[in-house]
Formats: C-alpha cells, structure tokens, sequence
C-alpha cells in the first residue's frame, strides 16, 4: 500500500502516535517507538506498556497512526483496522522477531498491534503552505537549530 519513498520517509521516523478509541468514542493517543511496515500494506507496532491502547482495541479496532520525521516536518496519516496478536499466538515470535532486528530486544513486547492499512494521507508542517518557498533542506535547518542538534 505505501509506495517504496513513502516507505523510505516512514523508516526515517522515530516515533509514532497510535490513536484509538473506546467503545463510548473516547479517544486516545499514544506514543510508539517499536514499529515496522511490512510489505503487505500492515504497519507492525511493538505493545510495550499501552494498557489503555490494548483494551480501546478490544472494543474499536478503528485507528489511526501519525508518523512525522521531526528535522522534515513531513510523515504520514494511515488510518486502518487494528488487530491484536497475543505472544500465545502461533505468528508472534516472527512478527516480534521483525521489530527486535530493527530496534533491540531490550524491551519486553507484551503484545503486537497490527494495523491493515485502509486509508495513507500526507502530513506536511503549514510552512510548506504558507512559504512556498520552503524546502526539506530549509525545514531541517530550522528543525536543527530549534532542536540545538548538529547533522551527524
């Protein structure tokens, strides 16, 4: 589903936002650090300590995942069906394995998230609308020096 530079721009995020909601609408959004796309158009999140993700799951798998790179200001909504792979389940240790050989198996995964993407749209920061001038180049600048971080 996601095109190989929509892939290469997600693997360059460090972060994303999973937001659920319970079976009353209320939202919630939480932070991610484990996650991976894999090539059959599902984006594989690492559960590591989501309580209140896991149980909004239970009664709405209807969600939505925000990935931005924070030195572009550009990412990715995908919005899809989320289900929930228990480590009992015969799929679990190589689907944990894809996220653990990326990242580090230093954190325990109480669960997987695995979200079937339905629905891929652009998040871009306003100054790219605002000041057409505006580049990738230009925004990690700016990025850099609000950050005070120095390219490696």
């Amino acid at each position: 589903m996601l095109t190989p530079d929509q892939q290469k721009a997600l693997a360059e995020c460090v972060l994303c936002w999973l937001a659920t909601a319970d079976a009353q609408g209320q939202p919630n959004v939480s932070p991610k650090e484990m996650f991976v796309y894999l090539p059959e158009g599902k984006l594989l999140i690492a559960n590591l300590a989501s309580p209140n993700s896991v149980r909004n799951l239970a009664a709405n798998p209807l969600v939505c995942v925000s990935l931005v790179n924070i030195f572009t200001q550009k990412g990715f909504k995908l919005k899809g069906s989320a289900q929930l792979i228990a480590p009992s389940h015969p799929s679990f240790p190589e689907k944990a394995k894809k996220l653990t050989a990326k990242f580090s198996d230093r954190y325990p995964i109480l669960s997987l998230i695995e979200v079937a993407i339905t629905q891929v749209a652009t998040i871009k920061a306003p100054s790219y609308f605002l000041f057409p001038e505006t580049t990738e180049q230009s925004q990690t600048a700016s990025a850099m020096r609000t950050y005070g971080v120095q390219p490696a």
